[in-house]
């Protein structure tokens, strides 16, 4: 694309759009897939998205009466998880499409825990909530797509109390050169087509794992989470690095 010579550009996928773009771009990515979005994690990963989900809560270990902010969570996979492993907590889902609020609202354990849990519409890099106000952020397969990701980690920072944690899943890097060479063939020549088929969006799907190349490895997310401020950042691969949950504490 063609941008002005004091225009900030970020990446959509494998294209150069200007950054005030990206929000939209990426909004229309999750409105239209959003009523298969679940079908289609369980379809990419054979399931193996609850099994990396689940590890999560295990290295989580969340506790009664925590808060929770769980951001991009707009299906409310986390949330639920994170609600039924620790009674009196509460949880708001913040994302920024409400048609992935909307399928999240629907789903049945949305009934059972209404009253531990708020929807929000909002922007990661500019959350809606006070300095301090949450015990812990999670935020999962959603920090690639956000514009500017160190503003996102500072907005987490900010919103977390001291003594506070964030935790990100996300897609990332096989440390063997040969094995992401396989998973890179499957992504790109099986996916969008998947997406075609059970989504009928072949288009979104490119999007989305061209978005999981453009991410940055292990090490240097974990040097991005540090800069936000976190200490005792670690990182943990999961099915050999496809991907990986990073730990971060706001002391």
């Amino acid at each position: 694309m063609m941008t002005k010579p004091d225009e900030k550009t970020t990446h959509f996928g494998y294209r150069t759009v200007a950054e005030e773009e990206k929000a939209g771009l990426v909004h229309g990515v999750f409105s239209s897939v959003a009523s298969k979005y679940d079908v289609m994690n369980d379809a990419m990963s054979i399931g193996i998205h609850r099994l990396w989900k689940d590890a999560m809560m295990d290295w989580l270990a969340p506790r009664a009466g925590q808060r929770l902010l769980d951001v991009a969570g707009g299906t409310g996979d986390i949330a639920f998880r994170f609600l039924k492993r620790a009674p009196g907590a509460g949880a708001v889902v913040l994302d920024m499409t409400e048609d992935m609020l909307t399928a999240g609202r629907r789903r049945a354990e949305a009934d059972q825990l209404g009253d531990s849990l708020d929807w929000v519409v909002g922007d990661a890099m500019a959350l809606p909530f006070a300095d301090n106000a949450f015990d812990v952020y999670t935020i999962s397969f959603g920090i690639r797509n956000v514009t500017r990701i160190a503003d996102a980690l500072g907005e987490a920072y900010r919103v977390l109390r001291p003594g506070g944690r964030l935790m990100v899943l996300e897609f990332s890097q096989l440390p063997n050169p040969g094995l992401q060479k396989l998973y890179d063939l499957y992504s790109f020549n099986v996916i969008p087509k998947m997406g075609k088929l059970i989504a009928g969006d072949e288009a979104s799907y490119q999007y989305l794992v061209e978005s999981i190349r453009r991410f940055p490895d292990q090490e240097s997310f974990a040097a991005m989470i540090r800069a936000a401020g976190f200490e005792a950042v670690k990182y943990r691969n999961l099915t050999m690095g496809i991907a990986a949950l990073h730990s971060g504490w706001k002391l």
